[in-house]
């Protein structure tokens, strides 16, 4: 019975991604536009603006955008692949090393594609080594597409109820406790990942293994107001606040499991702004 299930389950996941494939095909080719363009409008069409923040869209909505952002390279939005720089950045450590490794003056370089009230359509390009420290994303979905190299993702989702713990001592501070959602490295061509409000890791980390460049999505965006400004995170193994207690481990091992803290913005974390040279897009 439950074979079944999952040869019928991959049978709907498998046509939606044909009539996604289609839809993204037809969607290019009758309006004779550039991808950036096609992206644009899908976006436009799929995501509403709202009091209370945009809606995870449909998964027929989400398969269209993966199977369009999964066409991307680096030439679809103006950019070339770097060069290996492996003699500026970690290069010979392994990646059990990567969060113990320096960080090189070299800046992550933001590109504005598009913003409006309802979404952003942005990119980052790592040097090797840079990191974008944990963070997270209240209330949002987030597309994101490696357009070329490698990058270590460490990603957790909080676990709910909250569970809420104090550190004692004269350097007090709450922490929460966080499943692991993925710690993997993507290397492009790669598939679309998604994360959405409270699942797919919606706290992540990005670790650059080579110069790498990241498409993302983001849904609604980040805002200024209570609620809607993004906040950064330590990750603490799950022993550190309960050892020899795994009461709050309801599934998976104990190293699946963190607390994290809020801390502010990290002094090394070094983002320029870059001007966007990919092509344009009609409103």
């Amino acid at each position: 019975m439950l074979s079944k299930f999952y040869k019928a389950s991959d049978k709907a996941r498998r046509f939606l991604q044909n009539k996604a494939t289609l839809f993204v095909r037809n969607l290019i080719m009758t309006k004779n536009s550039s991808k950036v363009q096609a992206l644009y409008d899908l976006c436009n069409t799929t995501f509403t603006p709202s009091p209370s923040g945009a809606s995870p869209p449909s998964s027929q909505a989400l398969q269209r955008l993966c199977s369009l952002l999964d066409t991307f390279g680096p030439a679809d939005v103006g950019l070339k692949e770097e060069l290996s720089d492996d003699d500026r950045g970690h290069g010979i450590f392994g990646l059990n090393q990567l969060n113990s490794v320096a960080r090189w003056a070299q800046p992550i370089t933001y590109l504005d594609v598009y913003e409006c009230d309802s979404f952003t359509m942005c990119i980052f390009c790592f040097p090797t080594s840079a990191i974008i420290p944990l963070h997270d994303h209240p209330e949002m979905t987030v597309f994101s597409k490696v357009l070329y190299g490698s990058v270590h993702v460490k990603a957790y989702d909080w676990v709910e109820p909250a569970q809420i713990q104090e550190r004692k001592g004269p350097s007090s501070f709450p922490v929460r406790l966080a499943k692991l959602s993925a710690d993997k490295v993507l290397t492009a061509p790669c598939e679309t990942t998604v994360l959405y409000p409270k699942s797919g890791g919606n706290l992540h980390c990005f670790t650059a293994v080579t110069p790498c460049a990241v498409l993302d999505i983001l849904s609604p965006p980040y805002r200024e107001e209570p609620g809607r400004k993004y906040s950064y995170y330590r990750d603490y193994p799950y022993s550190t606040f309960s050892a020899g207690n795994t009461a709050f481990i309801r599934n998976g091992k104990e190293e699946d499991y963190a607390w994290l803290a809020a801390i502010e913005t990290p002094d090394d974390l070094y983002i320029c702004d870059g001007k966007y040279a990919g092509p344009a897009i009609e409103l």
